[in-house]
């Protein structure tokens, strides 16, 4: 069964030797250039993605229109994405040891961002790479009931037992 990486994991290529990707920096954030009038009534919020080259030689990365799908809440409606404000990678040649970072403004209703799912497919050296998931979320407050379900329900679960036991243990 396919998982989903966390918001912040890199994800190695096996086809692109040495590449890796990861979402990051996922929080609530006002664009630079000024709201987009679409996202009336949502909240803003931003997402980061580095593609790192470990390998040995160069390649021609491209993440733009259409290749990253930002879905929110629980049933994974999509949210609106700010093409205007972000940031893409368009045919950079990341070389050995370095990186390249796009930022992308995207807004939903505050309600949804509790769950945030970032798809990636990134285009390197004219080849399609598979499709990538992210999961995350914005403004969870500790202790905060979450429904989410599978992975995420359960840790969310197993983060809640091992902090009543260590209260218990400290009174």
């Amino acid at each position: 069964m396919y998982e989903p990486n966390v918001v912040g994991d890199w994800q190695e290529y096996d086809e692109h030797a040495g590449l890796r990707v990861r979402v990051h920096g996922l929080e609530a954030s006002e664009p630079p250039r000024g709201r987009d009038d679409a996202a009336e009534g949502l909240t803003y919020f931003t997402v980061r993605v580095t593609v790192e080259n470990r390998g040995g030689r160069h390649s021609t990365i491209h993440l733009e229109d259409g290749q990253i799908d930002v879905r929110v809440g629980p049933d994974g409606e999509s949210a609106f994405i700010d093409w205007r404000n972000s940031q893409f990678i368009e045919g950079f040649d990341v070389y050995p040891l370095r990186r390249a970072t796009a930022v992308l403004y995207a807004a939903a209703p505050e309600a949804s961002l509790s769950l945030v799912d970032v798809q990636i497919q990134l285009r390197v050296d004219d080849d399609w790479a598979d499709r990538r998931l992210w999961a995350g979320g914005i403004g969870l407050q500790e202790g905060a009931v979450q429904t989410a379900s599978g992975r995420e329900g359960l840790a969310h679960q197993v983060s809640n037992f091992l902090r009543d036991q260590a209260e218990e243990g400290t009174a």
